[in-house]
């Protein structure tokens, strides 16, 4: 049975002071258990607790690793985990601890025969448990469903009621395995996925696929690790429902039972962190994504055979030449086409072999090259490429054939893709990022300012100065906006053009507006002339060839101040701010206009800090 610990034979162990503590836990009641808060991130309430095995302290065992690692290196891991497992529901019961039990077990301790989960119940019965509220943690990554005893005894403790969850996800691809064939109830993520979650786009994205992945799977995710509070408030606005980690409760043998409800009230109630936004190196693409195989021909292949493929099918366009599996040439149809065309070319040059037809330096590129190495390659004119295409090889080998059509057409796709979640020219986030922290905001209920910039005058200055001149304008207006906003709470992003959208959540977004317009008009005089200076502007023609007096560059900044409540999607939110842009731009120079008929004051006990 499995709470039946066997006596442990002393005469196996060494003398030495950490096995005479490892007999202490097995044999006199030496183990300590811990207990680790897990809260529910929705409503502050506890929804369990992770028991943690400690030896007696002090001594060269107390910490887990070594206590499990001596434990096993004498062959007794199963007994450790068996007895652990008992002194975890005893004192869980004797404690009166709420909400769910989580204890460990390694597919190792599972697969062991003297091991019969079923033992458990009337030991849970004895303490006031009931079985559902057990979870048997996965505490190791291993051959879990390689193995058929730890299988059945998996599936043996879902049958008897118990949860199952998957412990540190993300260790290794094993683990994705297991989730798709196990189901488990819960899904922990590794606290290296979590910790500086808020700074590293990278780590956001894969924890925000398991929450997606876990929703589709039923499964619940715990977040461990949990040390920052802006980590806490990441992890919480992603949607995951529960978190663990010393922010929230160290492990203790005694847990107190309102302090993860202290910490979620003290949190609960703050600003939302700005998301980090993918850098443009996130998604490399490579060759793979564009490459074709064609069927190659060999180099002694006689041109009336390549001729003919070509007739055959109106699609092709080019045909690789590969001898012994490596490229050496490639032919394009015109050029075929060009030279048959011509009276008895094809009777005189049929017969021959295809090599005096193909282009022998062609433009070859590795498969994992990047589609930005690849344009360098082929736009620097080398080998005809943009005629003739280029080989993509993979360890010196033909893999297959790109175009310069396909290159250009997914160079494309990735400048449009990349412009809507980061604009390439101020790298601020794009219209997608925008869009998604409006909805953060709404659904958690957030007082914030949707601040909608504009820079007047933009087109006659960039029309007489020049684009580069305007890109640096907009590039001023970026700045002075990302300058007067806290990076913590207030979102900067960049709509496109001359267009910017500021969310503020900081309580004096009014005077960060006006400052940013202060150093708007600081600055912008710095791009003209002494004498353009002078006059406010500069005088340029306009369409029909007249001379013109334009004023300044200037910045125009609309606000739509947001309640709770007051709007329900992203879309309204830019319609408002998008009016009090157009009503700031009515006035002359620097202007901020705010549409108070919007705004709901904040009781005085509800104010941000």
């Amino acid at each position: 049975m499995l709470m039946e610990v066997e006596p442990i034979d002393s005469q196996n162990l060494s003398a030495s002071r950490a096995d005479g503590s490892l007999l202490a836990c097995l044999n006199a009641g030496g183990l300590r258990t811990f207990f680790q808060p897990i809260l529910d991130l929705r409503h502050g309430r506890i929804y369990g607790f992770e028991a943690l095995t400690r030896g007696p302290a002090g001594s060269a065992v107390e910490l887990p690793d070594a206590l499990f690692a001596l434990a096993r290196e004498y062959e007794l891991g199963s007994d450790l985990e068996r007895l652990a497992v008992q002194r975890a529901i005893e004192q869980f019961g004797v404690l009166g601890l709420p909400g769910k039990l989580f204890v460990n077990f390694s597919p190792a301790a599972l697969a062991d025969p003297r091991v019969d989960t079923r033992a458990l119940l009337p030991l849970l019965e004895r303490h006031g448990i009931a079985a559902k509220r057990l979870v048997i943690e996965l505490s190791e990554n291993g051959p879990t469903r390689d193995s058929e005893e730890a299988w059945e005894e998996l599936l043996k403790c879902r049958a008897l009621g118990f949860g199952i969850a998957l412990d540190d996800l993300g260790e290794g691809f094993a683990s994705l395995r297991l989730w798709s064939e196990l189901h488990p109830e819960y899904v922990k993520v590794d606290k290296h996925f979590v910790q500086g979650i808020q700074r590293n786009s990278l780590r956001l994205q894969m924890v925000r696929a398991v929450q997606q992945i876990a929703q589709a799977a039923g499964s619940t995710v715990i977040a461990e690790g949990i040390e920052d509070e802006t980590d806490f408030q990441t992890v919480r606005d992603l949607g995951i429902r529960n978190g663990q980690g010393h922010l929230i409760g160290l492990p203790l043998e005694r847990p107190p039972l309102d302090g993860p409800t202290s910490v979620w009230n003290r949190l609960s109630g703050g600003a939302i962190p700005v998301f980090p936004t993918p850098g443009r190196s996130v998604n490399r693409v490579t060759a793979r994504r564009i490459l074709r195989f064609v069927e190659p021909v060999g180099p002694n292949v006689e041109n009336d055979v390549v001729c003919s493929r070509f007739e055959a099918d109106p699609d092709l366009h080019l045909v690789p030449v590969v001898d012994g599996g490596a490229p050496c040439g490639i032919i394009n149809r015109m050029s075929v086409i060009d030279r048959f065309a011509r009276r008895y070319r094809r009777e005189l040059y049929g017969r021959r072999p295809c090599s005096m037809l193909m282009n022998a330096r062609p433009t070859i590129v590795d498969i994992d090259a990047s589609i930005q190495e690849i344009s360098a390659q082929v736009t620097a004119g080398e080998n005809g490429a943009l005629f003739d295409g280029f080989i993509v090889v993979s360890d010196k080998r033909y893999a297959g054939i790109g175009t310069a059509q396909d290159l250009m057409r997914e160079i494309t796709e990735m400048q449009i893709t990349a412009a809507r979640y980061a604009n390439p020219l101020t790298l601020l986030p794009g219209n997608v990022p925008i869009a998604e922290h409006v909805e953060r905001l709404i659904a958690a209920g957030c007082r914030f300012a949707a601040c909608y910039a504009d820079v007047d005058n933009f087109k006659p200055f960039n029309d007489v100065f020049g684009y580069q001149r305007g890109d640096e304008i907009i590039q001023l207006a970026a700045r002075v906006l990302a300058e007067v906003s806290d990076p913590r709470i207030d979102f900067v992003g960049h709509i496109g053009g001359d267009d910017f959208m500021a969310l503020m959540q900081s309580e004096d977004w009014e005077a960060r507006c006006r400052r940013a317009l202060e150093l708007f008009g600081e600055r912008v005089g710095g791009f003209l002339g002494a004498d353009d200076r002078v006059r406010g502007g500069f005088v340029a023609s306009d369409r029909l060839g007249r001379l013109q007096h334009y004023p300044l560059p200037c910045l125009s900044i609309g606000v739509a101040p947001v309640s709770p409540g007051s709007f329900e999607t992203h879309a309204q939110v830019a319609a408002a701010a998008a009016d009090a842009k157009r009503m700031a731009k009515r006035e002359a120079g620097n202007s901020l206009f705010i549409e108070r008929r919007r705004f709901v004051p904040a009781p005085a006990s509800s104010a941000q800090t």
